[in-house]
């Protein structure tokens, strides 16, 4: 909980790993790959403030005393969503796994939620691994890395049958909330499968699931403003957004963040430090002092305590059916948090 001037906020770090691109786990024969990959990574943490770099011999594999003092003790954060990227075929024992992440959770009860992930190329076999991941750590969501290397494949896309198999598998298995990387691209990965379209279909057609773009698809912020408008169940995950932009680029966030909010609404906005490419301490406290910084701003929704209140840990909380304390609840004046849209679709029944 992080308390600022009589004010309490409940927060939920919604996108976060725990991984290991140490030189032991880089693939024979891949390791330009995997040096380039924690590379490109570790400039992005530049963009904090100076105090908080890391080396990069430190940023390639923190230690669980490291994550749980970062995020938890100094970080002000309730509860951490774990969300895994495998990234096989340059890490041998993957990058950040469901296992991994998992293994973590279990020896800090109540502290994690363990999101696990699919591949539509893994065919039979990845259903099974699904169905299996869900079961041994009670994932509620999905990270979805569209553009991920496997063999001679650059990447995918949700539009794909194979994809929609593993959606309806997954929504079968109780899983309510898909986490779909679409941002800032991470080298050798190609821009283009980030684009944000593919979203747009699959959001569409599974109307039951919620799909949080994180990195609300930077830099392609107006694709994705619009798209996310129409679509009652997408939602913006704000991961790079407040760590990549509030400190190094203050002028373009408030653009960003007012888009957001004018188009997305401040009840479908999460928030996510993307530790450890960030700790979430200096963005949490920032994110509370923070308004837009001039008049020039002035056609944007205004910033409420209630907005960053939502923002910060309680759109979260109710996607994830997280308890909240009654004292770090909002007054239902404030409105719910992680309400869909008012239009609904119509009843296939209705007039029948």
């Amino acid at each position: 909980m992080y308390e600022k001037n009589g004010e309490k906020y409940f927060v939920v770090d919604s996108h976060m790993h725990y991984w290991d691109a140490s030189p032991a786990n880089w693939v024979a024969g891949h390791e330009n790959y995997a040096k380039g990959w924690i590379e490109c990574f570790h400039a992005y943490q530049g963009l904090g403030p100076p105090e908080t770099h890391w080396t990069l011999e430190h940023f390639q594999k923190y230690s669980e005393a490291d994550l749980m003092k970062d995020v938890f003790e100094d970080g002000y954060v309730d509860v951490a969503v774990f969300q895994p990227t495998y990234l096989k075929e340059w890490y041998a024992e993957g990058f950040n796994t469901t296992e991994r992440n998992g293994e973590l959770a279990l020896k800090h009860p109540g502290k994690f939620i363990v999101n696990t992930r699919f591949d539509p190329r893994d065919g039979d076999a990845g259903l099974r691994e699904l169905e299996e991941n869900v079961a041994r750590w009670g994932s509620r969501g999905l990270k979805l890395y569209t553009a991920e290397w496997k063999d001679d494949s650059r990447g995918w896309t949700l539009k794909d049958p194979e994809a929609y198999r593993y959606l309806e598998k997954a929504q079968e298995l109780g899983i309510k909330n898909v986490h779909v990387h679409k941002g800032p691209t991470i080298w050798p990965l190609d821009k283009d499968a980030f684009d944000v379209s593919d979203v747009d279909h699959a959001a569409t057609d599974f109307p039951e699931l919620n799909f949080i773009v994180e990195h609300v698809g930077l830099p392609r912020i107006e694709d994705f403003c619009f798209m996310a408008t129409q679509e009652p169940n997408v939602y913006a995950g704000l991961s790079v957004v407040i760590g990549g932009l509030m400190h190094a680029r203050p002028k373009f966030f408030a653009k960003v963040m007012g888009e957001l909010l004018f188009w997305v609404g401040e009840d479908k906005m999460t928030f996510g430090s993307d530790y450890g490419i960030w700790e979430p301490k200096w963005q949490i406290e920032g994110f509370v002092d923070w308004d837009y910084p001039s008049d020039e701003f002035s056609d944007y929704p205004r910033v409420t305590t209630a907005t960053k209140k939502k923002i910060l840990g309680l759109n979260a909380a109710k996607l994830y059916d997280i308890e909240v304390p009654a004292e770090l609840q909002l007054p239902p004046e404030a409105g719910i948090p992680a309400a869909r849209d008012e239009a609904q679709l119509v009843d296939d029944k209705a007039g029948v």
